[in-house]
């Protein structure tokens, strides 16, 4: 698996795990993606950008993340309160991860907007992580 992937199914577990946010998003409100009849609030796992971080003696990767928290509330509160659920459970988090070790996980910012053309909120919230393979890679 690679550390993108495993830092997803880390992030996953973790705000499925967490009691207060599914008592507002329900069990089926975390998503990969944003469905066309969604059941909101949601919590969408958005974009994510990979890049190379490796040192001249160890390998190891950036990636910045995007979650999207989605409302049809009448204004921006309920978005913006769960975005604030999400990143206090993530901030920091020591994740497990499958084959990589996670060296850091930081909140970036949080920016919410009413979508065009909807009567949607959405708030993004943007991370950075970075992570190590497990076992040292041969050169």
């Amino acid at each position: 698996m690679s550390a993108a992937n495993a830092l997803l199914v880390a992030i996953h577990a973790l705000v499925a795990a967490d009691a207060e946010l599914v008592a507002v998003i329900g069990t089926d409100g975390i998503r990969d993606r944003l469905l066309p009849r969604p059941v909101l609030p949601a919590l969408v796992m958005g974009e994510m950008e990979t890049r190379d971080y490796s040192t001249a003696t160890e390998a190891g990767e950036e990636h910045r993340l995007v979650l999207e928290v989605w409302s049809e509330a009448a204004g921006r509160r309920e978005a913006e309160e769960i975005a604030e659920r999400v990143r206090v459970l993530l901030q920091d988090a020591a994740l497990p991860l499958a084959g990589q070790v996670l060296v850091s996980l930081a909140h970036e910012r949080t920016r919410t907007r009413r979508q065009a053309n909807a009567k949607l909120f959405v708030a993004e919230l943007r991370f950075r992580a970075v992570t190590e393979p497990l076992e040292p890679v041969s050169p």
